[in-house]
C-alpha cells in the first residue's frame, strides 16, 4: 500500500513538473508574441502616418498640376475652387448674421 502511494506520488510529481514546464514554455511564447505584436502595432502606426503624408502630397501634386494648367486635373481644380468659394460664402454669411 505504501509502495502504491509512493508510485502515485512520483507520477503526480512528474505530471506537475511536465505541466510546469509546459506552462513556462507557453508563457515564454506568449511574452515573445506580445512583444512582436507591440512592435507590429508601432510599425503599422508609422506606415499609416507615412501613407497619410503621401496621400496629402499626392493631393497637393494634383492640385499644383491643375493650377499649372494640366488639362487632366481641370475638374479637380474647379471642385477645389468651388469648395473654397463655398467656404468664403459661408464666412460672409456668418459675418452678416453677426451684424459685422
Amino acid at each position: 500500500m505504501l509502495k502504491d502511494l509512493e508510485n502515485n506520488f512520483s507520477l503526480l510529481e512528474k505530471k506537475i513538473l511536465a505541466v510546469s514546464k509546459n506552462y513556462q514554455s507557453l508563457n515564454d511564447t506568449y511574452l515573445e508574441l506580445n512583444q512582436e505584436h507591440e512592435e507590429l502595432k508601432m510599425k503599422y502606426e508609422e506606415e499609416r502616418k507615412k501613407n497619410q503624408v503621401l496621400a496629402e502630397e499626392q493631393k497637393n501634386i494634383k492640385l499644383y498640376s491643375a493650377i499649372s494648367g494640366n488639362p487632366d486635373h481641370n475638374r479637380l481644380m474647379k471642385s477645389h475652387i468651388n469648395r473654397l468659394m463655398k467656404e468664403v460664402d459661408y464666412c460672409i454669411a456668418e459675418l452678416q448674421n453677426n451684424g459685422l
